[in-house]
């Protein structure tokens, strides 16, 4: 083998390499989405001793408070924001991971989200962790109003939106329903035509450089390594000690 053909094969050997290291996205339990993390036995506690990079709570603004609940049913008086993440996560001297708060507004969202930057002005040492993000998601405002937040507010996206570059800059990840792209059953195979949707839908956000979730999938360790492969960024889940196991051991 001549020099020349050696090096251009050390060059297109270190090419294959590279390509398929970029393909390969490293998980780790920071990848982890903890969803409807209330309802845990230990909230906030479990997933964040997990090592966690997401949970999830939802929030309704009743008579000036913000009460955790998935329904309007369910409000306790005794469960707010503040008891149940704001307070700990004050406490933390300093986060051991970086961490995302996702807080599913469940009421009117320009009410709600005044009420919960209120809230979270007396916490400084939370909205000026770089390391702790406090994203937006469900009933938000119009997308046209995300730059009239404060820097520590962010917002959740959609797959099927566009956005301006502006609003972007206000985004922190994109999510969707699982169930928009596939009906699929734990014991089901995803469809090819299913799969390819996902694929598309996905990197359309990787070009925006968003990470994405999707919420509703199978929460069982098949779908998970198939979530992998599809390179979705968190992997949703209620079983935080099973998931955390999981991606450890991968």
């Amino acid at each position: 083998m001549t020099p020349i053909i050696k090096i251009s094969f050390c060059i297109i050997f270190c090419a294959i390499q590279f390509f398929v290291q970029a393909q390969q996205m490293p998980y780790s339990v920071a990848n982890a989405h903890s969803h409807n993390d209330y309802l845990q036995q230990h909230p906030f506690y479990a997933a964040y001793q997990n090592g966690f990079g997401s949970m999830e709570v939802d929030v309704h603004l009743a008579n000036g408070d913000l009460l955790v609940a998935h329904s309007a049913k369910n409000l306790d008086v005794n469960e707010t924001l503040e008891v149940l993440y704001l307070i700990p996560l004050s406490k933390i001297k300093k986060t051991s991971h970086s961490l995302q708060l996702l807080i599913d507004i469940k009421t009117a969202p320009i009410a709600t989200l005044e009420a919960l930057i209120s809230i979270l002005k007396k916490y400084p040492s939370i909205i000026e962790n770089e390391d702790i993000r406090i994203v937006i998601s469900g009933n938000r405002p119009d997308e046209s109003a995300y730059t009239n937040y404060p820097s520590f507010i962010w917002f959740d996206g959609r797959l099927e939106k566009s956005y301006t570059t502006e609003q972007l800059e206000k985004i922190a990840l994109i999510s969707d329903d699982y169930g928009r792209f596939t009906s699929r059953m734990k014991k089901e195979r995803m469809s090819h035509a299913a799969r390819d949707k996902i694929i598309a839908a996905i990197e359309k956000a990787h070009v925006m450089r968003k990470p994405v979730r999707l919420w509703g999938s199978p929460d069982v360790p098949a779908v998970w390594a198939e979530l992998q492969q599809l390179q979705v960024d968190y992997i949703n889940t209620d079983q935080i000690e099973a998931l955390a196991a999981y991606l450890k051991t991968k």
